[in-house]
């Protein structure tokens, strides 16, 4: 007999496990570090080993393969970034929201710049059919374009962004735009403001096919 999933009994985890989840997510970190300078092709698990403090039979009890480690580390920032973009009714922000929304991921990345070698350095390692990201990165492609589709054609139904807006230019050009930036921008920080430019960007999109008269403005009225 089943029952909800609340009233499930919460087990205390024993000092091996909570051990265990602590050196997990020390590798994590470490993988993200060396995996955003040195890419995956160079980065070995010893390293990572030698970096976390662990044998590397130890990371390998915990992580069985470089692939692992690296889904793992590709889980953990999908999971951060993606419960950043939900919207407090736990739904993903639509319309113009959508928008805003990536610009303060924008910002929040500003302040990480070795995720953002990960995703860039990854990335283009990934594109290679063999490469054990290959699917994360197809994936992801798919699933930006997926929100941002649905992003559009859901302010089009409210009226906030004008019904002959051509959503898969506006959809393309955005995610190519975001990696563009991202890639400048570890090149020349002190020259490339991720932050300064997407946010044109998007003022850009809202004076071109944002509608003449907008909620707020209709509020007002």
């Amino acid at each position: 007999m089943s029952f909800p999933p609340q009233y499930h009994t919460v087990r205390a985890k024993s000092r091996r496990e909570l051990a265990g989840e602590a050196s997990r997510a020390k590798a994590v970190r470490a993988a993200v570090e060396l995996f955003a300078a040195s890419g995956f092709k160079g980065t070995s698990v010893a390293k990572v080993a030698a970096r976390t403090g662990l044998s590397q039979s130890g990371l390998l009890h915990h992580f069985p393969s470089k692939a692992v480690l690296l889904s793992a580390v590709l889980e953990a920032r999908d999971a951060e970034d993606g419960v950043f973009l939900t919207a407090e009714d736990g739904e993903a922000p639509l319309g113009w929201d959508a928008f805003d929304a990536l610009e303060a991921l924008v910002a929040r990345n500003s302040t990480r710049p070795q995720l953002v070698g990960l995703f860039v350095r990854v990335s283009a390692e990934a594109i290679e059919a063999g490469h054990p990201a290959h699917d994360w990165l197809k994936d992801r492609y798919a699933g930006m374009e997926a929100w941002l589709t649905d992003a559009v054609r859901i302010g089009q139904v409210r009226g906030d962004i004008r019904a002959d807006a051509p959503i898969d230019i506006l959809v393309h050009n955005t995610i190519a735009i975001l990696d563009g930036l991202q890639q400048q921008w570890l090149l020349h920080p002190e020259r490339v403001s991720m932050v300064k430019e997407f946010g044109a960007y998007v003022a850009e999109l809202r004076a071109r096919w944002a509608t003449a008269e907008m909620p707020e403005q209709r509020k007002g009225s």
